[in-house]
C-alpha cells in the first residue's frame, strides 16, 4: 500500500501566529521524505482559519524542490475558483519542476465564505467545475485547451510547459455526495475518500461509481485514495485522549467554516445532500456528531491504527492511505512524534501489505 501525509495548516483561535503555523507544518512536511513516506499532499481553502493555504500548486512547488523522490499531491484544488487554462498551466509547470511527480486532485468547494470571497454563485459550482474539470483534463491530455461551454469560453492556446506524461491513472477527486460520485466516474477519474459518513453509504456510492466507471471507460476503476485524521501513541489511553481533542477540535472548525450548523445548503442547487447533513446534526446533536467523525478516523496504538486502516481497505479496497498528523491546535511536538511512530511501526506494515492478495468492499 501507498503511504502518504498531507498538512493543512490550521491556525483554531489563533493561538499561534500564522507564520509559526507555517513553520510547524513545513517542518513536519520536510519530515515526510526521510521517514519515508511516498507522497506529500496540500489542501486548498481561503479566508478562515480553517486552513490556511490558498495556492496549494504554490505550496507543492516548493516541496518539490525540497524533495526528491515523493510525489505531490493537491488535496484538492478547487476549480470552481480558478481559470481552467490558468490551472493547467500550474499543473504542467509543478510537473515539469519535479519530473513528473504530481498527483492531481479536483473538487467543486463546499463553503459559503469562499465562494462569496470570490463573488461566485454556490448554485453554479456543479456547473463550473464540470466545465473546469472537462477543459483541464482534456487539456491535460493533448497539451491545449479549448472549450466553448456555459460558464468556460477557451480559445484554443497550448499548454507550455507542455505536460511531461499523461495524467490518466493519477488524477482524483473529492467526492462526498451520491451525485458527485456519478460525475467524477463520467470523467474517469479516481475517488479521494475522506472518511465522513457511515461506510454502508460510502460502499453503496462506490460501488456505482465502479458501474458508471466500467460503462463509461470501459475499464476497471482505479481503487481510491482514503485520508485519515491521524494519531499514534504506544498509550491507548493518551491516544484516544488526544484524539478526542484534536479530532474533535477539527471537526468543530469544519462545522465552523462550512456553517454546517446554518440552513443554507438549501437555498443552492447541488448541495441538497448537504442539506440534510445539517438536519443530522440538529437531530442527532454536536456531541453524537463529533464521535461518529472521530470514530471514523485512525487513532491508538500502532497496532490498533494498523488495524483501523486494514479495516477500512476491507469496506473500500484503497490501496493509498494518506494521514495528517497536525490538526485542531495540536501542539507541535505531539503531531511530530506521532508522525515518527506512524513511520516506525505501522507504515512498514501498510507498505507490505498487498491490497489485491487481501480482497476488498467486504463488510465488517
Amino acid at each position: 500500500m501507498h503511504v502518504g501525509m498531507s498538512t493543512v495548516f490550521q491556525s483554531p483561535q489563533r493561538k499561534i501566529s500564522d507564520q509559526q503555523i507555517y513553520q510547524n507544518e513545513l517542518a513536519l512536511a520536510d519530515l515526510a521524505e526521510p521517514l519515508g513516506f511516498q507522497s506529500v499532499w496540500g489542501v486548498e481553502h481561503h479566508f478562515t482559519d480553517y486552513t490556511m493555504c490558498p495556492d496549494v500548486i504554490q505550496f507543492l512547488s516548493y516541496m518539490a524542490g525540497r524533495t526528491q523522490h515523493v510525489q505531490l499531491g493537491s488535496m484538492v484544488m478547487v476549480l470552481p475558483w480558478h481559470d481552467p487554462m490558468r490551472a493547467a498551466e500550474e499543473v504542467s509547470m509543478l510537473d515539469n519542476l519535479s519530473g513528473g511527480r504530481m498527483i492531481l486532485g479536483i473538487g467543486r468547494g463546499l463553503a459559503k465564505v469562499e465562494f462569496e470571497g470570490f463573488g461566485l454563485d454556490m448554485s453554479e459550482s456543479r456547473g463550473r467545475f464540470l466545465e473546469s474539470a472537462q477543459t483541464l483534463l482534456t487539456g491535460l491530455e493533448q497539451g491545449y485547451c479549448e472549450y466553448q461551454g456555459e460558464f468556460i469560453k477557451q480559445t484554443r492556446r497550448d499548454i507550455r510547459p507542455e505536460p511531461v506524461k499523461s495524467f490518466r491513472g493519477r488524477t482524483y477527486a473529492a467526492a462526498v455526495s451520491p451525485e458527485s460520485s456519478r460525475v467524477m466516474a463520467e470523467l474517469g477519474v479516481g475517488l479521494l475518500i475522506i472518511p465522513q459518513k457511515p461506510w454502508d453509504d460510502v460502499q453503496e456510492e462506490l460501488e456505482n461509481y465502479r458501474r458508471i466507471y466500467l460503462e463509461v471507460n470501459q475499464e476497471e476503476a482505479p481503487p481510491p485514495v482514503v485520508v485519515g485524521f491521524t494519531f499514534c501513541d504506544e498509550d491507548e489511553a493518551r491516544a484516544e485522549e488526544m484524539a478526542r481533542r484534536y479530532v474533535g477540535g477539527y471537526w468543530e472548525s469544519v462545522m465552523e467554516h462550512y456553517e454546517i450548523r446554518d440552513d443554507h445548503f438549501k437555498d443552492y442547487r447541488g448541495y441538497e445532500y448537504y442539506s440534510k447533513m445539517t438536519e443530522k446534526v440538529a437531530e442527532y446533536g454536536d456531541d453524537d456528531v463529533r464521535d461518529f467523525f472521530l470514530n471514523l478516523q485512525v487513532w491508538g496504538t500502532p497496532e490498533q491504527c494498523l488495524e483501523k486502516i486494514k479495516r477500512i481497505h476491507q469496506r473500500v479496497g484503497h490501496d493509498s492511505y494518506v494521514a495528517v498528523f497536525s490538526y485542531g491546535g495540536m501542539p507541535h511536538a505531539d503531531a511530530e512524534r506521532s508522525m515518527r511512530l506512524f513511520a516506525e511501526k505501522v507504515m512498514p506494515e501498510l507498505k507490505a501489505f498487498d491490497p489485491a492478495a487481501a480482497g476488498s468492499r467486504q463488510k465488517v
